[in-house]
């Protein structure tokens, strides 16, 4: 494509943060910086200065800055930024106490609850005070077994408030699943529903909880929140305490402790797919200011907008999400299936919330694109600015897809980088044109490169994503591991001194990113690399096809490469349609991506967060054990894929 799908106006331009920012920087600099690529070398060559400037414009509240910006900036890991900083993460969060919405909560059923910013303070202070009451002090774990209901937030922001840190797992997580993830880091309280809707089914938890704390010895205390019911029976929990009989209704004041820039704020968890999931800590400070750089002035985000991102409690766009409170937006939460009771649901609620930042993964815009929606044709989308979409690549279709039949004139941002940095490596830009198929920008202060396999820095060629430089939100380290070295061997083993994330990437001419996937899963026939994001694209322009799935598979002393199709019901894998596909992305690829063998399949396995698992897919294929199955979403679909007779010698 030789012309952007859409440029933001010169009006716009000059009403966005980002450009903002801009303006203020070359006034109290002296600089002379016109458009995003200036800004973003500046950032880059400039890290100490952006970070602080960055600080001062996002009005982060702390007890103290202190003078550094940045100890040991050479050495990743190593580097420490703010060290003499003492702030807390929840305070920045709960700066508003007005009459302002700050929650609005739509659930699958229909009903909806909102709280203001004081009610919200209110809720927090009455729910930390009850933590303090009962000894939980910093350092210590609190974590949430919870759909994405103000209560989850409410838990979050209360343990952060005294300087406790947060975890949590979403209630369809089986019980091994959640044990594998809070067994390691021994949480003494744990905030549960007595239940969720899904899909029009009404699912309690309190049978997970009883075997959850069966096997977690350090858990104190279990406090329920009801949503099922509003007295649900909680007998099977001893000792287990409804939300408004645990917390203290008389305190009407919150004691933020004040903290290092790097004290511990949440442990997020890898996939666990392929094993014991990974316990990653990330720092209050290098969160919120992370955070803030990328929803201020990434996704312009101010007081006005009413942010939506469909997400779990398990997926790290929850944490993501919650971070849009320290701007003084609306967040706006839903909990259930976005297809029930009909595909429009989440659109409808749109419409009604005047939601004006709408996030999703890419799974769900191409799921949408297949079943024939339009939202743009049915619903009054007038305040809508903006569509964010992670999770996996965003494939060209889907791109044109959102701006034929959502809406022509918006920011489509693609964004990429997960739960390891808790932010993005590349994201939107709402200065920039947006390109089908690319991520609009590296993010600000983030040194993203490609390198190939020598550590040579590629320009619009394929190769490893990496970061050059030291960043805020860059883990602090991974629980129970004590010397550092799995931490260390996670991202820097790869390339000396500089963070490999484990994404297959390039850097196109327009200095936007392209993702083609995971490198652990890149396809590699002939010795020939192919991103799977590649073939993807591809298979699913067919419109029989719903979704796929491609491994390489040893054969012959090479590797040739498998493609899988999940089909529309009905219709059957004949010679016609396999030719078709082939044909399709033999015309649009290289001959190296045709796959030499296609089998249908009746699902496609995906973690919980919604990500397809090709390792997982080749492990069974090649006769090795799932370690791990809890961490997926329909763990029974990986059984379709063991001893097929098209894969076997």
């Amino acid at each position: 494509m030789h012309t952007p799908l859409w440029t933001p106006s010169t009006a716009r331009i000059a009403s966005t943060r980002l450009w903002r920012f801009i303006q203020t920087l070359n006034a109290e600099l002296q600089l002379d910086i016109r458009n995003y690529p200036e800004l973003w070398q500046w950032s880059v060559d400039n890290s100490e200065l952006f970070w602080s400037r960055l600080w001062d414009y996002a009005g982060i509240k702390a007890e103290s800055k202190g003078i550094n910006v940045l100890k040991d900036g050479d050495l990743m890991p190593g580097a420490r930024w703010f060290p003499e900083a003492r702030l807390n993460f929840a305070e920045n969060l709960l700066r508003w106490r007005d009459d302002c919405p700050a929650v609005v909560f739509c659930g699958e059923d229909g009903r909806r609850t909102e709280l203001s910013h004081a009610e919200l303070y209110a809720r927090v202070a009455a729910l930390a005070a009850a933590l303090r009451r009962q000894g939980i002090k910093p350092g210590d774990i609190c974590s949430g077994f919870m759909p994405n209901v103000p209560e989850t937030l409410i838990a979050m922001l209360a343990t952060t408030s005294i300087g406790a840190i947060w975890s949590s797992c979403s209630p369809d997580f089986g019980i091994h699943g959640v044990v594998d993830r809070f067994g390691q880091v021994k949480p003494r309280v744990l905030f549960t529903t007595d239940g969720y809707l899904y899909n029009g089914k009404r699912l309690s938890s309190i049978d997970k909880v009883a075997g959850i704390v069966a096997d977690i010895d350090s858990v104190e205390q279990i406090v329920v929140v009801p949503f099922l019911e509003p007295s649900p029976d909680i007998s099977a929990l001893p000792g287990a305490k409804l939300l408004d009989d645990y917390a203290d209704s008389s305190a009407t004041e919150i004691q933020f402790e004040q903290l290092p820039f790097d004290h511990p704020l949440y442990v997020m968890y890898s996939s666990g797919t392929t094993g014991v999931p990974k316990c990653i800590v990330h720092s209050a400070g290098g969160t919120l200011i992370q955070h803030l750089k990328e929803l201020l002035l990434h996704t312009d985000i101010d007081r006005d907008d009413r942010f939506f991102y469909y997400t779990t409690c398990g997926w790290m766009m929850w944490n993501w999400m919650a971070s849009g409170l320290a701007t003084g937006c609306t967040l706006v939460l839903f909990d259930g299936s976005p297809f029930a009771p009909e595909p429009e649901v989440l659109w409808d609620m749109a419409e009604r919330e005047r939601i004006s930042v709408f996030g999703t993964s890419a799974k769900y815009l191409a799921a949408l694109e297949k079943a024939d929606v339009k939202p743009g044709k049915s619903h009054d989308l007038s305040a809508l600015k903006a569509v964010l979409s992670t999770g996996s690549p965003l494939s060209h279709e889907s791109f044109e897809y959102v701006y034929r039949d959502i809406k022509a004139d918006l920011q489509l941002s693609s964004i990429s980088g997960g739960t390891d940095i808790i932010s993005c490596f590349a994201l939107g830009c709402p200065i920039l044109p947006v390109w089908a198929g690319e991520l609009q920008c590296r993010g600000l202060g983030m040194a993203v490169d490609i390198f190939d396999d020598e550590g040579c820095s590629l320009l619009e060629q394929k190769g490893e994503l990496v970061c050059t430089k030291p960043f805020p939100s860059m883990p602090i380290k991974f629980w129970n591991d004590p010397d550092g070295r799995r931490f260390h061997d996670a991202y820097f083993a790869q390339f000396d001194n500089v963070w490999a994330h484990g994404d297959y990437g390039e850097i196109t001419r327009h200095g936007g990113v392209i993702i083609h996937g995971r490198s652990d899963a890149v396809l590699n026939p002939g010795g020939v690399r192919i991103g799977t994001a590649e073939i993807y694209r591809q298979v699913e322009k067919v419109e029989e096809v719903l979704e796929s799935l491609c491994i390489g598979q040893p054969w012959q002393d090479d590797v040739r490469v498998v493609l899988f199709v999940r089909l529309r019901e009905g219709v059957s894998l004949d010679d016609a349609l396999i030719k078709r596909i082939k044909d399709c992305i033999r015309a649009n690829t290289t001959p190296r991506h045709v796959p030499a063998v296609i089998v249908q399949v009746a699902d496609i396995p995906r973690t919980i967060s919604g990500k397809i698992v090709e390792l997982a897919v080749r492990q069974v294929v090649m006769g090795d054990t799932v370690k791990n199955k809890d961490a997926l979403a329909n763990p029974e679909a990986l059984e379709l894929f063991r001893d097929l007779p098209e894969l076997s010698n």
